[in-house]
């Protein structure tokens, strides 16, 4: 008996808001989608909610709610998750903090990513920072790119403080964000040392002369105790499944749920992914799998920029080379879910808790009225769905 496929295209932060200088188009309009258009004219649109109310809009929760798990219900700590990814052993009692390479200049935060500093640079940085600063209480973890992680012993108090995400705050006073409140003291402590440390760093000293953004301190977020467990994917869904991401979140949401990690050449966070590459590693690997999730990150790194144009492209790099291919599987053997998990937009750089167009196609799947897959298009078929983790019901007609 014919088994049906499934393949989720998560597009990390392609959803946005009208431009002013772009006509008042979003990303989304303004890209050249051909193939989602074409999806769209047939297929099933709507819009949802990807983070439930009070929560912060972070990858963690959207991902999550995308890839069919209420993040209300399993709390899960954004940095306790890319530890997993990262195999960092954690212990009860172990404290995990984010922990970005940031450039600020003039006190400013000039950039989140300390201009999306190399993996090879930045590990140099952290290797450096964990021998000068590292002891029993302290360990520095390198990650990709400006992600690493922060290990720390024994100071839950760390968890009660105000920490605030660098990419929340490009342009803004950096000095009026540090950590505040119980446990601050100690993060505030950590992130003035290592400015010390790597004001002369070789590796700042090089990309000075070549006029890269410096990494100029560590900004600590994101703090989260040990993860908890959650039911498998396949407990939940019934399926076996694999992914597809260059960022730790989502590979340690996979590791959680016991979804496979596919390791393919030349996946990256940013433009410079091989989309054609990941896409095709992807479906190849519905051979001995029932579900794939295809994560492209670049549409989130070009919202954080602030550049239109080049989120754009991102969007449009995902309907030529991997949209397409999906949708030649045809829509007899696969039922396919596309969906930012949050949205990025341009104008404040940063993620937003606005809802998300979502679409269905299949067979089915019916169409309802789209012409396009963007935000006005799904809003205008009426179709509301309150909490997105249940669209993976709706696509696989299983779940819990």
């Amino acid at each position: 008996m014919f088994s049906m496929k499934y393949c989720v295209v998560i597009m990390d932060g392609a959803a946005g808001r009208p431009l002013k200088d772009h006509g008042g188009l979003t990303s989304l309009e303004l890209a050249v989608t051909p193939n989602l258009d074409a999806m769209a004219k047939t297929g099933m649109l709507g819009m949802t909610a990807t983070i439930p109310q009070g929560m912060e809009p972070s990858s963690s929760n959207g991902c999550m709610s995308v890839i069919g798990y209420n993040p209300d219900t399993y709390r899960v700590g954004r940095a306790a998750i890319e530890a997993l990814s990262l195999g960092i052993p954690v212990e009860e009692g172990d404290i995990l903090f984010r922990c970005n390479l940031v450039s600020v200049k003039k006190g400013i935060m000039h950039d989140y990513s300390a201009g999306h500093i190399s993996t090879p640079e930045a590990k140099a940085m952290i290797r450096t920072l964990n021998e000068k600063l590292g002891n029993e209480t302290v360990e520095f973890y390198p990650g990709l790119n400006y992600r690493h992680i922060l290990k720390i012993k024994g100071r839950e108090d760390v968890l009660l403080a105000e920490c605030t995400p660098p990419h929340d705050i490009s342009g803004r006073p950096a000095e009026e964000y540090r950590p505040k409140g119980p446990g601050s003291e100690f993060l505030d402590d950590l992130m003035r040392k290592s400015e010390e440390i790597l004001k002369d760093h070789p590796i700042n000293r090089a990309r000075r002369i070549v006029g890269d953004p410096t990494a100029d301190t560590i900004w600590l977020f994101w703090g989260s105790a040990r993860a908890a467990g959650m039911p498998s994917f396949r407990e939940k869904y019934g399926l076996k499944a694999s992914v597809t991401s260059a960022v730790d979140v989502i590979r340690g949401l996979a590791k959680m749920l016991d979804i496979e990690i596919l390791e393919i050449p030349r996946v990256t966070d940013g433009m410079d992914n091989d989309f054609t590459g990941q896409a095709e590693g992807a479906l190849k690997s519905l051979d001995n799998n029932d579900l794939t999730f295809i994560h492209v990150e670049a549409p989130d790194e070009e919202g954080h920029a602030g550049s239109a144009v080049q989120k754009a492209e991102a969007i449009h790099r995902i309907d030529a080379e991997v949209i397409g291919r999906v949708m030649a599987l045809g829509r007899e053997n696969v039922s396919v879910l596309v969906m930012p998990d949050h949205p990025t937009p341009v104008e404040i750089r940063t993620h937003s808790s606005d809802p998300v167009p979502f679409m269905l196609w299949g067979r089915d799947f019916p169409a309802n009225g789209a012409s396009r897959f963007t935000e006005k298009e799904a809003a205008k078929t009426g179709l509301s769905v309150a909490d997105a983790y249940t669209i993976m019901n709706r696509l696989t007609g299983k779940g819990q």
